[in-house]
């Protein structure tokens, strides 16, 4: 790997070679964290100077920056501050490694504070999220540009201000009283479960912005509440915490690959437990925020009536805004294009005129099945596309066959003496290359799609 490849830079800030926290002993101290993260995708590069960490962000791709405060915060602080001016406008997190120690006074200068011990599978974790949380921010303020331009009110995610929310499940331990009265000192509201079938019934009752579970004597049910959370897909992106109690070892890998966001160990102060708690649950109520500004957005009274989907001209409009910004981001940007193909099935139901009545059903199916900060639109009577922020060719193409194989999976509705029929889709996918407009992608992709069809 070249340096120009790397996705995250992690930064040590005040790294001195004659201390023993910093020069080679910087590098060394993240060698696990970087393997680790290579592996899961994630390939990284430890910086120490500052002008360097700035000269590698103007001419490549990074997509987050881990920031080693564990031993000069305020350091980390000013460092944050001039990375985070030299990324804009790409919205990229900066995550404090070992800001927690430091207690509730730093959370705010970073987009997450974690513990200074993290395990590789639980920062590629947090890095997926918070990659993707970045890229719906960006697309909210340029869906914002795109309805401001139409002459309607810009799109705004206004996170509540109401105090945080988090359930504690477990037995009333000491310890873990002591979390709640630390949670509560930081204006956090909590509710104590002492049962899973407790814990789930306030879960279906109110929301939530974390979930700290106790280990108890064993981690087991902990672990089953945590499954049973990502089972669900109201609760499936709520921070899930456990919290250890001495003498109770767990598989830290196989923990984060079960759904949790964090792992407390039993030596850990309650007051950084506590830290780590806030941050995670301020960071799901921004990203919930903007995923439901999003998801609005399909409101706002320029959308197709029958799909719920742009329509050809605004998304037009907004295609060549995403273009323009996925140049000065830095980022990739791909559009697919899908189109009902001429099946045997499908020709019936075009010339019966059941085609018709399938076709917004169809549409309002792809609108949902794609990401809040994916477009979807409508560009004719069978033709369907998508522009897809911060995705390859590669992934745009995974995406538009998974969407294809749902809808395919679907019967629709003939009349009474017809059996209900099932629509496939041709498919063209077109990464915006350097240079390239944005109409010009989107013909490569509708190419692709009629190439396809007579193939």
């Amino acid at each position: 790997m070249t340096i120009s490849d790397a996705r995250v830079i992690i930064f040590t800030p005040g790294a001195d070679p004659t201390s023993s926290h910093g020069g080679a002993d910087a590098a060394e101290s993240h060698a696990g964290l970087v393997e680790g993260l290579a592996r899961l995708g994630w390939p990284c590069v430890v910086i120490r100077d500052l002008g360097a960490a700035i000269d590698l962000i103007r001419v490549s791709p990074v997509q987050a920056v881990l920031m080693d405060a564990r031993h000069h915060p305020q350091s980390a602080i000013r460092a944050a501050d001039a990375l985070r001016a030299a990324l804009a406008p790409r919205q990229t997190p900066i995550l404090g490694l070992g800001a927690a120690i430091h207690g509730a006074e730093i959370l705010g200068r970073f987009d997450l504070a974690m513990g200074a011990l993290i395990h590789p599978a639980q920062a590629a974790m947090r890095l997926d999220q918070l990659a993707r949380a970045a890229v719906a921010e960006e697309e909210l303020a340029l869906r914002s540009e795109t309805f401001a331009s139409r002459l309607l009110a810009p799109l705004k995610s206004i996170p509540s201000d109401e105090p945080l929310q988090v359930l504690t499940v477990g037995e009333p331990a000491p310890k873990f009283l002591a979390l709640q009265h630390d949670l509560r000192g930081l204006g956090v509201e909590t509710t104590g479960a002492f049962t899973a079938y407790t814990a789930f019934d306030y879960l279906h009752e109110k929301p939530f912005d974390a979930v700290v579970l106790w280990s108890g004597d064993t981690h087991a049910e902990a672990l089953s509440i945590a499954g049973g959370m990502r089972r669900n897909t109201r609760l499936f992106h709520i921070p899930t915490l456990l919290s250890l109690r001495p003498g109770v070892q767990i598989a830290t890998a196989d923990a984060y690959h079960r759904g949790l966001s964090d792992v407390i160990s039993a030596h850990t102060p309650t007051h950084e437990t506590a830290a780590r708690v806030v941050a995670l649950a301020r960071r799901f109520r921004r990203e919930t925020a903007i995923r439901e500004a999003l998801d609005l957005s399909r409101f706002g009274g320029l959308m197709e009536s029958a799909t719920g989907l742009f329509t050809r001209d605004l998304f037009a409009a907004h295609l060549a805004r995403l273009a323009a910004a996925a140049s000065t981001r830095r980022r990739p940007l791909t559009v697919a294009v899908l189109r009902i193909a001429d099946r045997p099935d499908a020709l019936r139901a075009r010339a019966e005129g059941w085609m018709d009545r399938a076709v917004p059903q169809i549409g309002s199916m792809i609108g949902r099945l794609v990401r809040a900060e994916d477009t979807a639109a409508r560009l004719a009577s069978d033709v369907f596309a998508l522009a897809l922020p911060a995705a390859t060719a590669a992934a745009g193409r995974i995406t538009a066959e998974r969407i294809a194989a749902v809808i395919a999976c679907t019967a629709f509705e003939a009349d009474e003496e017809t059996p209900p029929f099932a629509v496939d889709f041709d498919i063209g996918v077109a990464q915006l290359e350097p240079g390239e407009s944005a109409a010009h992608a989107l013909e490569r992709a509708a190419h692709g799609a009629l190439s396809r069809a007579a193939s």
